[in-house]
């Protein structure tokens, strides 16, 4: 049994973030035990639970509570383990670049163009750890994060909140958003820099490859800039319905029975297309027709006060005249609408 050790640890990756000697529980590193630190690396020493010392490259000799020719006398009452535990931390402190981040679910944005916008967005950003001891104690310590995944994971998660609160107050629509790629990055670097500082970690720098609209609104997009573009309604109906006739009459296979049947949908299509406009033309016709005498208040009759066509000349209820005027059935003498008794022999009207 050897009564000193060496604590030493060589990433081959060069992508593990921190990672911990023993890997599990704690171990007895006697007084006098080397602990070799490479370049590009940091080891935060902990002894009973707490960080007591951080060590930079180089070979360091380590003391601690355990005297090598007493560890077994110490250990007996213990179960033959050392109740002088220490374990070692070894942290990489090289920069870490090209680090992905991205929206894990899409975001929902109110649009000034679109409305309700679903958005993806993804991007890099590199990291370095400046403070050994506390990336340990927030990161390792706290949170219980131990492999490079779940640390990754947990920043990332950081930088796409901090990237949804930017989008949201600046209220720029999805077409403005790709000319402000570097406006927004900086903006997000400024507000997430806070927090890595808080766990020991210096944000270096941070991009937006893209953001992108989901699949559902990037259809809803295309659907409206198609609209767009045809501008007739009537002719847009025709195509529509002469396409999917088209591609339902050729969709069982080759030969000349199919491709007469191929024209034969498509001359029915078309006819269909035409019906089909026609039909919504007359019924947005007729909509606006009936809309009419309600919008122009109608001619109604000067004595029973029924509503008529416009350009009516008789009532079509008492049979009145709707000329406006009354005549007198004793002179023939016109007389105003309102008029009670003819203005030229008295009559009763």
């Amino acid at each position: 049994m050897a009564i000193f050790s060496v604590i030493e640890y060589m990433d081959p990756s060069g992508r593990e973030i921190v990672h911990r000697i023993p890997e599990s529980g704690s171990g007895e590193f006697r007084i006098g035990s080397q602990l070799i630190v490479r370049e590009s690396q940091a080891a935060v020493f902990f002894r009973d639970g707490k960080a007591l010392d951080t060590f930079g490259a180089g070979r360091h000799t380590l003391t601690t509570a355990n005297i090598p020719l007493l560890t077994t006398l110490l250990s007996l009452p213990f179960g033959g383990q050392s109740p002088f535990r220490a374990e070692v931390m070894f942290v990489n402190l090289r920069e870490f670049l090209d680090q992905k981040w991205g929206t894990p679910e899409p975001i929902a944005l109110r649009d000034p163009d679109l409305g309700l916008v679903r958005l993806r967005a993804f991007g890099t950003y590199a990291m370095e750890i400046a403070d050994p001891q506390l990336f340990v104690n927030k990161i390792v310590g706290t949170r219980g994060f131990y492999e490079t995944s779940q640390i990754e994971g947990f920043l990332r998660g950081i930088i796409v909140a901090k990237m949804t609160d930017m989008l949201g107050e600046m209220k720029k629509g999805l077409f403005d958003l790709p000319a402000l790629f570097d406006e927004i990055a900086a903006g997000m670097r400024a507000k997430t820099s806070d927090d890595f500082a808080a766990l020991g970690i210096t944000l270096k720098a941070l991009y937006i490859n893209s953001i992108s609209p989901t699949e559902d609104t990037a259809k809803a997009i295309d659907e409206r800039a198609a609209m767009g573009a045809i501008g007739n309604m009537q002719a847009y109906l025709q195509f529509k319905a002469a396409r999917a006739l088209g591609d339902a009459a050729t969709s069982g296979g080759g030969g000349v029975g199919n491709l007469t049947g191929a024209g034969v949908g498509l001359g029915a299509g078309v006819g269909l297309g035409a019906v089909m406009a026609n039909a919504i033309g007359q019924a947005m016709q007729g909509g606006q027709q009936q809309q009419k005498p309600a919008e122009q208040g109608g001619n109604h009759c000067p004595k029973c006060g029924t509503a008529n066509p416009a350009g009516a000349r008789f009532c079509s209820n008492c049979g009145a005249p709707l000329s406006g005027k009354k005549t007198c059935p004793k002179c023939n003498t016109e007389n105003p609408a309102d008029a009670r008794f003819c203005n030229n022999c008295g009559e009763k009207l």
